[in-house]
């Protein structure tokens, strides 16, 4: 079978459209409609239903696109592991990642793995909420957190805490809260996810003698669900914000921002990259693996 035909299937199948498959592959509707009846009659069946406004997948065709999605992927750890044998890093790489992390960090670790290795592809999608593997057509996530699915592989990059933080400017004007507290009576910027609002922030007291546990509700009149808008909006100086310390490093290094409550315990974060199948793990996985532990590690040590 040819497997351009095969790819094109799968892509349909995940777009629920011949006109977005064809998009996504750089090919007219026409040849991927031509591909479609070509592999559908060496089959000898329908593998979807179309009509004017809607495609659906038929039952050979949910039986045949497992079988499908097994083969090509066989397929891309033969070439890669071959590939491997010759020191070569090659094919495409498809990564989700929230907004801090991908603006300022992960995207100068994919150039300084794409200068060494050419011959790689890498396809970033830049989100903050967990993507579908299958559906969003990702290799791996970079998430914080463990995944609630135990089934997914899951590498430590990093752990760090929460930080309370503001920009000298905002402080000058309103303040420097010495106590959680006091966050009730400031503009404390907001992060949001999907119908999630983070608007209570964990504290635990460092001071001898005390194990004090407080959750303090905030407010604000600005929130935001890209977590790297919420970080430009602090170093501007519209609020306080709490952001992980590896979301905010560079700022707090060039004092762009100060970290507040430091004698205040925060909970700790660990960031990890997530394969759906230990079959996900290719070199090019592996190496982004290692340039972002280095990276990291090299922020939260200043």
């Amino acid at each position: 079978m040819n497997t351009h035909d095969l790819t094109l299937f799968v892509r349909i199948a995940d777009c629920e459209s011949i006109a977005r498959a064809a998009q996504q592959l750089d090919i007219t509707s026409a040849a991927a409609s031509a591909a479609l009846k070509r592999l559908e009659k060496e089959l000898t069946v329908q593998l979807f239903i179309r009509s004017t406004r809607k495609l659906r997948i038929t039952a050979e065709g949910e039986r045949f696109l497992l079988h499908c999605r097994q083969a090509l992927h066989t397929l891309e750890e033969g070439k890669a592991s071959i590939d491997a044998l010759h020191g070569k890093v090659s094919g495409e790489l498809r990564i989700s990642a929230p907004s801090d992390l991908s603006r300022n960090i992960l995207i100068d670790c994919i150039d300084e793995i794409m200068d060494q290795y050419p011959a790689l592809s890498i396809h970033l999608v830049v989100s903050d909420s967990m993507a579908d593997f299958y559906h969003d057509r990702v290799d791996i996530a970079l998430r914080y957190g463990l995944p609630e699915d135990s089934s997914l592989i899951a590498f430590k990059l990093a752990a760090f805490e929460r930080i309370l933080c503001a920009s000298p400017k905002y402080l000058s004007s309103f303040g420097v809260p010495s106590h959680p507290e006091d966050l009730k009576q400031h503009n404390c910027l907001i992060y949001q996810l999907k119908n999630r609002i983070f608007d209570i922030w964990d504290f635990e007291s460092e001071e001898k003698g005390k194990n004090d546990s407080l959750k303090i509700k905030v407010s604000s009149n600005r929130s935001c669900n890209d977590g790297d808008v919420v970080r430009r909006w602090v170093v501007a100086g519209k609020g306080i914000a709490y952001k992980s310390r590896l979301d905010i490093a560079e700022d707090l290094h060039a004092g762009r921002v100060i970290r507040l409550l430091s004698n205040f315990r925060t909970p700790l974060l660990e960031l990890n990259l997530i394969c759906p199948t230990r079959k996900q793990v290719t070199p090019a996985v592996l190496i982004l693996r290692d340039t972002l532990r280095k990276k990291l590690n090299m922020l939260l040590r200043n």
